[in-house]
C-alpha cells in the first residue's frame, strides 16, 4: 500500500525537525522561552496547554508569560502560594481568556495538583521513556483536560520537544476546524463526527497517528478553508 502524501509530509517534518531552535507558540521570544524551558518550568507548558480552549491559540499560549510578568516569578512554589480568588481577579484584570473565571479555576487546580501529585515537577509525567498511553492517562486527570488537549500536549512533547516515549500509537490527531476540514475533504467524510477523523488517521499511520497533526492544521489554516455552505 502506497503511503499517503500527508503521512510522508508529517514524517519528513518529524524526522528533520530542529533540536536547537525554540518551538514557536506565541511569536514572542520571551513568552516562547518560558514555554520551551521544560527543565526549570515544565509546568508553564502544561498550564498553557490547559488554557488552550475557547480562545485564540496564540493568546492562550501567552497566559503563563503574562502571569509571570505580573508576579515577577513563575516558580511552582510562588504559583502554589496564591489562592483561587487571586487567580480569578488576575485573569479578569489582565483579560487573559474569553472565559476568565472558569479558566482561572482550572489554572489554580492544576497548580495544586502539580504540587500535590508530582511534588512540584510535572515533568515526572514524561520522564523515563513512558508509553504514550501513560502520558495521556496522566494528563487526562487534570481538570479541563479532555482527549484533544491531552493528545495535543503529548504530541508536542514528542514531535517538537523530542521527548522519547516507548511508543507513539496512543497519540491521536487533535481534531479542530482545520484538521477536520482537511481530512474530511481528502477522504470524503461527510458526517461531522470527530471520531471518524481520528480513526481514519489511525488507519493511515497507526504507529503514530498524530505525526500528521501539524501538517493538517497548517494546510487547513493557510489553504483549505471552509465554505459558507459547509465543508
Amino acid at each position: 500500500m502506497t503511503e499517503p502524501l500527508i503521512v510522508k509530509l508529517g514524517k519528513e517534518r518529524y524526522y528533520t525537525k530542529s533540536k536547537t531552535n525554540l518551538v514557536s507558540f506565541t511569536g514572542y521570544e520571551e513568552a516562547d522561552k518560558l514555554l520551551n524551558d521544560l527543565t526549570n518550568y515544565p509546568h508553564a507548558f502544561i498550564l498553557a496547554c490547559l488554557m488552550n480552549r475557547r480562545n485564540k491559540a496564540e493568546k492562550a499560549w501567552q497566559i503563563p508569560y503574562l502571569i509571570a510578568k505580573d508576579l515577577g516569578d513563575f516558580s511552582i512554589t510562588t504559583l502554589g502560594s496564591k489562592t483561587l480568588s487571586y487567580y480569578q481577579d488576575l485573569f479578569t484584570r489582565l483579560k487573559l481568556h474569553n472565559h476568565s473565571h472558569n479558566m482561572a479555576s482550572i489554572f489554580y487546580k492544576a497548580v495544586q495538583k502539580i504540587i500535590t501529585d508530582y511534588h512540584g515537577d510535572v515533568s515526572l509525567i514524561w520522564k523515563n521513556t513512558p508509553s504514550s498511553a501513560k502520558v495521556i492517562f496522566e494528563l487526562l486527570h487534570f481538570e479541563g483536560c479532555g482527549p484533544k488537549i491531552a493528545t495535543m500536549a503529548a504530541n508536542i512533547l514528542a514531535r517538537q520537544f523530542n521527548i522519547e516515549f516507548s511508543d507513539y500509537y496512543s497519540i491521536d490527531i487533535s481534531v479542530d476546524t482545520h484538521v477536520r476540514t482537511v481530512i474530511s475533504r481528502m477522504y470524503d467524510i461527510k458526517e461531522h463526527k470527530d471520531a471518524l477523523i481520528i480513526y481514519k488517521v489511525r488507519e493511515l499511520y497507526p504507529h503514530f497517528p498524530g505525526i500528521i497533526d501539524y501538517t493538517c492544521w497548517e494546510v487547513g489554516r493557510l489553504y483549505c478553508h471552509k465554505k459558507k455552505s459547509g465543508l
